[in-house]
């Protein structure tokens, strides 16, 4: 294999600890420096070079790094988290570009489902969902993209906890945005872009940014079901075969908050305080099966309707639901009409609160696609709004359209090819470089397989 041209700009090494990573917990990059509290928000304590692979196996090609950097948790106390951040193979760094900031469902509290452990070269994280999202990142760098990767759960397990994805997610971009190998700099046009777990982690970011980071050049923020209430997605999930969602919320919001863990040990029974132990070390997907249709009902001792009328929990979910700040970016917010895990009408209710406080909300409703397909099946839709925003390009009116797909549109059409061609390429270990994206052809789909062929010997 070459070496990417790009790794030279930088002094640090790669940092080999055998042939698989360490996880966070025993990795002393992940480690604070004394003195943290003297550093701004967004400053670099310390770099390595990585390397990425397709569901830890298959190397990729794509310049990576990863930062550790200052940020802080919901309460603005100082801690330290990590992005993995990337260009494309070979690009120049001093080519200008701009930088998504793209924000992984971890949607766990175990570390081995952080990104920037599982996205790694060797990483044991199968069933973790940054794992399957890598492609998705990969098609923000065939743009010619930047992206930043944070670990905005960050190295506690803190799933589901308010604010804080949104701190640690800024606090990645202002790091990248001084990381000398990216060639990036203070003005770089910056967009938000996430889908479930990471579609909350995004709107909480969307919503901070004038308040916490009003520095950056935030040009807009697509926030893919972004969960809308999850309260009304812990209660609705719970017995259900998706029951492990509401098993790691109540698993990351007890770390989160120390009124809530005490409640919990007092109400829930052994065994299911057990069962959420489990969770510190199992993936998103294993957790699902082990959680299938579990009712925290039948192990709590005054039953869920008592245990959600308990006043420290009413104060942490009141904190936990999105919408109470208006973004001033643009957005564009997706949502399966039957989603079988997110409820239509709370991301419905999540609009409503944004565009009743003026922010400029463009709201997709999907009439077809199942939860995972969607951010797949909407993919051409993703990434041609946010190069539209790049290129301040107008935008599309704000409101609510319902479709039977936004997999189906002439526009998408040539999307999918490409991302059918970036595939190919990353399962062949080929290098992830910026492609051509010209404009829909008005002939239809009679020139896609060239589209097709190009992409794959790009």
């Amino acid at each position: 294999m070459s070496a990417d041209p790009a790794l030279s700009t930088h002094a640090s090494e790669v940092e080999q600890y055998g042939t698989f990573p360490l996880l966070p917990e025993a990795d002393p990059f992940y480690l604070a420096p004394l003195g943290l509290d003297r550093l701004p928000p967004g400053a670099i304590v310390r770099t390595r070079r990585i390397e990425l692979a397709l569901f830890g196996v298959v190397a990729q090609r794509i310049s990576a790094w990863q930062l550790l950097y200052r940020t802080c948790d919901l309460d603005r106390v100082p801690e330290v988290a990590v992005t993995t951040v990337l260009l494309p193979w070979g690009a120049d760094p001093t080519v200008p570009r701009p930088l998504v900031s793209f924000q992984c469902a971890i949607d766990a509290v175990a570390s081995k489902c952080l990104p920037s452990y599982a996205l790694r070269r060797g990483a044991r994280a199968a069933g973790s969902i940054p794992q399957l999202e890598l492609p998705l990142i990969a098609s923000a760098l065939a743009r010619g993209w930047a992206v930043s990767v944070p670990d905005h759960g960050g190295t506690f397990g803190r799933f589901g906890a308010a604010r804080e994805p949104g701190y640690r997610a800024l606090d990645g971009i202002r790091a990248a945005l001084t990381f000398a190998p990216l060639g990036l700099a203070a003005t770089t046009p910056v967009a938000l872009w996430g889908y479930s777990g990471g579609g909350l982690a995004t709107a909480w970011a969307a919503e901070l940014a004038a308040e916490y980071a009003q520095e950056l050049a935030i040009v807009g923020a697509v926030a893919a079901s972004p969960v809308g209430d999850p309260a009304a997605a812990f209660v609705r999930l719970n017995g259900s075969v998706f029951a492990g969602f509401a098993a790691v919320f109540t698993a990351g919001l007890r770390r989160a908050y120390p009124r809530l863990d005490h409640l919990l040990r007092t109400e829930l029974d052994a065994r299911y305080l057990g069962w959420l132990q489990a969770t510190e070390v199992t993936a998103t997907f294993p957790l699902l099966y082990r959680f299938a249709r579990r009712d925290i009902d039948k192990h709590c001792r005054g039953g869920l309707s008592a245990l959600m009328d308990a006043p420290e929990l009413q104060r942490v979910l009141a904190d936990i639901r999105p919408g109470g700040r208006a973004p001033a970016m643009p957005m564009l917010i997706l949502q399966g009409v039957y989603d079988e895990v997110i409820a239509v009408a709370d991301v419905d209710a999540q609009v409503a609160r944004y565009a009743a406080a003026g922010t400029h909300v463009r709201y997709l409703r999907d009439r077809l696609s199942t939860h995972l397909l969607l951010q797949f099946l909407a993919l051409p839709v993703m990434v041609d709004w946010l190069a539209d925003r790049f290129a301040q390009r107008e935008l599309a009116p704000a409101g609510t359209e319902t479709v039977w797909s936004l997999a189906c549109s002439r526009r998408a059409a040539p999307g999918h090819l490409d991302f059918a061609g970036l595939l190919v390429r990353m399962l062949f270990a080929r290098p992830i470089r910026a492609l051509r994206h010209s404009a829909p052809w008005p002939a239809g789909v009679r020139r896609l397989p060239i589209r097709l062929v190009r992409n794959l010997l790009a």
